[in-house]
């Protein structure tokens, strides 16, 4: 177990908070339902029904089965996360051992968590400012310069949306493309509604730059992150 979950307190404080990070730190058992759980788990034993394990290992040998619900006999992916100020605002970035995995605005942090942790209900999310400084100075520099960030990212969509995410960082900085436009360059012409809600779905603010897609008649439209910001960025790369 992790020095962060040493004590008996320790864990179950981690369980009445459904601490994500404490997911793969220890396993908990309840007695009287017999199953072993993620310390995440939406399920709220008694306190004196509960012991714990270090392992999955260990709680099957204790004759417990995996919780339906949380699965903790599953892999455990871990995303590391944090936060930062950017020239249009707060930002979150989660990066996964394959890469980036999530990069956002918003203006409140607490709900920009529970967005992360909606889009990844099986990973562990572990708060690091410092890990995600690097992907936070990309966004950054892509705001200001409307260029790539050249880092490794994790997108996952289907593979329409991915062709679609592709074809966007194709769209030079300065320029728009209508979504026909973009449907016609994955070679799916008749899929625009397909095409604006892959972009409504991109994980990936600005270096994904969704915001480069406009209507047919050059309105701006939509914009996740809210139209103001959107305007914000063309201005910056038609001015660069």
């Amino acid at each position: 177990m992790t020095i962060a979950y040493q004590t008996d307190d320790d864990r179950w404080a981690a369980i009445e908070r459904r601490d994500r990070a404490a997911d793969g730190a220890f396993f908990c058992g309840v007695r009287t339902t017999g199953v072993y759980c993620r310390p995440s788990c939406a399920g709220r034993p008694l306190r004196r029904n509960v012991a714990f394990h270090e392992t999955r290992e260990a709680a099957r040998a204790a004759g417990l089965r995996p919780c339906l619900r949380c699965r903790p006999d599953e892999p455990i992916e871990t995303l590391a996360y944090g936060f930062g100020d950017t020239p249009l605002g707060l930002a979150l970035a989660a990066s996964s051992e394959a890469g980036l995995a999530l990069l956002i605005f918003g203006d409140d942090r607490a709900a920009m968590a529970e967005d992360l942790a909606a889009r990844f209900p099986r990973a562990r999310l572990v708060e690091d400012d410092d890990g995600a400084a690097p992907a936070l100075a990309a966004l950054t520099a892509a705001i200001q310069s409307g260029g790539g960030a050249g880092l490794a990212l994790d997108e996952r969509g289907t593979a329409l949306q991915r062709a679609v995410w592709k074809a966007l960082r194709d769209i030079p900085a300065g320029t728009t493309a209508s979504y026909a436009q973009v449907a016609r360059a994955i070679g799916r012409p008749e899929a625009v509604r397909a095409v604006a809600q892959a972009c409504g779905a991109n994980p990936l603010a600005v270096l994904t730059p969704c915001h480069r897609v406009v209507r047919s008649d050059g309105g701006l439209s939509g914009y996740r992150w809210g139209v103001e910001r959107k305007k914000a960025l063309l201005e910056r790369e038609r001015a660069a």
